[in-house]
């Protein structure tokens, strides 16, 4: 896959709230994920794809998602592509609301994602 269609791909299954299922189709084995803020308690940074997959299920398992859309991507040079996330709903520990917008910005390398950073 070419960078346009790993970041179509990307934003369609996440508009699909599909996200988690498509791992193995888009992200390297070695890929890296970044954080702002250690929320889930495995740190800012995680390595791997099965690493990657523990932050999808600790975030559906934390999380009750109301409401949530998903940009088109934003494709910059032959590596990189961005993405605009905006999550409603409300934290199931604390039964807190939240109302969330981040920037997600995924590297791409031999038609793999190597690498995602969040910032919010």
């Amino acid at each position: 896959m070419n960078l346009k269609e790993i970041a179509n791909e990307l934003v369609a299954v996440c508009r699909e709230g599909r996200a988690k299922a498509n791992l193995d189709k888009l992200y390297a084995d070695n890929a890296v994920s970044v954080e702002a803020v250690d929320y889930s308690g495995m740190g800012r940074e995680v390595a791997g794809r099965d690493a990657i997959r523990g932050k999808h299920e600790w975030w559906e398992g934390a999380h009750d998602v109301t409401e949530a859309s998903v940009s088109d991507p934003f494709v910059h040079g032959e590596d990189r592509f961005a993405v605009i996330f905006e999550v409603k709903g409300s934290v199931l520990e604390s039964g807190d609301s939240f109302d969330m917008r981040e920037v997600a910005i995924y590297h791409v390398a031999d038609g793999k994602i190597v690498r995602e950073e969040f910032f919010y």
